[in-house]
């Protein structure tokens, strides 16, 4: 049997959503990642529809430039009034042409994140297979109340849909729901949208009407029960975004563990819809990965890590770290507290260390930048290293400046780099430098500033404190320096052989 063409999708999104408190629409707040509309179109997309057609209303501007240039066959239809779910539907069905009567049209809605492509396909295989009108998803529950209760026939089909404000006593006490989700052939649908009428107690088109009017016209409506009633959960307030949020956490998760990734923690990893892991990562606790993060094989992230939009190498191990917009290459070493603003790319081997800040930064393949470092705007080549505590200094006060390092460099500690500037292949620098101008290759640059000591200053402008008479006691006076200019301090019950007297 030949599989009717689906002519349409409809997604209902038009709703404000006055439970969840917000300016921002209902189906635009996030979870894993997107919006509760994307999740749904990302659900409806392996159907193959010719079009998918979106009702907005509330907030149209905001649902309509999230949506722009999804897909080809994506197309917003404005609802001007809130007329209800069959409103919605004929509005959108009025908005396109071409539609025959044997072809196919599924409606769901826009604020049910947790529906699969899998769910939508076997529900369009049931309403084939059964020759139907219309098919109803549906659900068995423990608590309905709220819900539209499905009443069947004893043939199974189903006579009636009807909501909780109109159910009487014993319809009430069904447990078997309406998900919200159909599949109507068109021809029917259509001749059964322009009786609705508004005789009910929300005094809107009730959608749902269609199953009544379709049974009364002795046409087939099924029902094709889900296994899991929670994947059609729609999401009203904010306690329903955050428990959608968690299924969703634990649906990714699950994936990747079976697709090759070792997840320390699953309670306390998560993983956005859209992000890409290889066999043989592996992710520590406390680990977040959102937008198009990408992890190669081998690779290990975490713990206590946020990485947005960020692609990891193979071999690679970032720990405690927060990066945006960045590329990690291969065996490099990133943490802990390490912080990779847009812009950042490092090679393979390289070292960024403990409270290192790197921003537009392009490190080379065996670079170090071990600790106490602001890498911002800035090109260092391969094998160099920057030593503790230097700041490219990038920022003139009116615009941004670029520091270029050659390759094998070695910057000395609490190095000053003012951009623009050029340090040449094989130079050094003197720590505490502060560096203006290009360094030749293989030059060293020294800020000459002769160290001053003035003896005696302690006891005259700080008598009387600890260091006073620290420096009083010394024997002989200053203290005497060893070769590597510390001074030696005897330890109470130790020798200078380290045994004990």
């Amino acid at each position: 049997m030949t599989q009717p063409r689906l002519a349409a999708v409809v997604v209902l999104a038009a709703g404000e959503g006055k439970r969840m408190r917000s300016v921002t629409p209902k189906v635009l707040h996030r979870i894993a990642g997107r919006c509760l509309l994307e999740h749904v179109l990302a659900a409806v997309a392996p159907l193959g529809a010719d079009r998918q057609l979106v009702v907005v209303g509330h907030g149209r501007e905001q649902v309509i430039a999230a949506i722009d240039g999804r897909a080809p066959g994506l197309l917003p239809i404005v609802q001007d009034r809130q007329g209800g779910t069959g409103h919605a539907v004929r509005v959108a069905l009025q908005a396109v042409e071409g539609i025959r009567p044997d072809e196919l049209v599924v409606v769901v809605p826009g604020d049910a994140p947790l529906l699969t492509g899998a769910t939508l396909s076997a529900l369009v295989a049931a309403h084939v297979h059964a020759a139907a009108a219309a098919t109803v998803l549906t659900a068995e529950v423990v608590d309905p109340f709220g819900y539209g209760r499905v009443v069947r026939e004893a043939s199974g089909q189903v006579r009636a849909i009807v909501e909780q404000a109109d159910a009487d006593p014993a319809t009430a006490a069904v447990r078997e729901i309406n998900t919200g989700v159909y599949v109507f052939t068109a021809g029917p649908l259509l001749a059964a949208l322009t009786s609705l009428t508004t005789d009910n107690a929300q005094g809107e088109e009730y959608l749902t009407d269609v199953v009544g009017t379709l049974f009364a016209r002795r046409q087939v409506v099924a029902a094709h029960p889900l296994d899991d009633a929670a994947e059609a959960s729609g999401v009203n307030d904010r306690v329903q975004l955050a428990a959608a949020g968690g299924v969703l956490r634990d649906r990714i998760v699950a994936a990747a563990m079976r697709a090759g990734t070792t997840v320390v923690d699953p309670c306390a990893t998560w993983i956005d819809a859209d992000v890409t892991l290889e066999p043989d990562t592996t992710l520590l606790p406390n680990t977040f990965l959102h937008g198009r993060t990408r992890v190669a094989s081998g690779a290990v992230v975490g713990p206590d890590c946020t990485l947005t939009d960020t692609v990891v190498g193979a071999g690679a191990t970032v720990s405690r770290t927060t990066a945006t917009g960045s590329v990690i290459g291969p065996d490099a070493t990133v943490g802990p507290y390490t912080h990779l603003r847009p812009g950042t790319r490092i090679g393979r081997g390289v070292k960024l260390g403990a409270f290192v800040e790197t921003k537009a930064a392009e490190i080379a393949d065996d670079a170090k930048v071990p600790h106490l470092s602001y890498v911002g705007d800035a090109v260092i080549g391969p094998r160099s290293n920057i030593g503790c505590g230097t700041i490219f200094a990038n920022y003139d006060g009116v615009a941004k400046h670029r520091t270029v390092i050659g390759a094998d460099v070695k910057i000395g500690s609490d190095t000053v780099l003012v951009a623009p500037v050029h340090v040449g292949d094989g130079a050094y620098t003197g720590a505490g430098s502060v560096v203006t101008e290009d360094v030749l290759p293989g030059a060293l640059a020294v800020r000459d500033g002769r160290q001053r000591t003035i003896e005696g200053w302690v006891q005259r402008r700080r008598p009387g404190t600890a260091a006073a008479r620290a420096a009083a006691a010394a024997d002989p006076p200053g203290g005497e320096l060893d070769h590597t200019g510390s001074a030696r301090v005897a330890i109470a019950g130790v020798s200078d052989g380290g045994h004990r007297t």
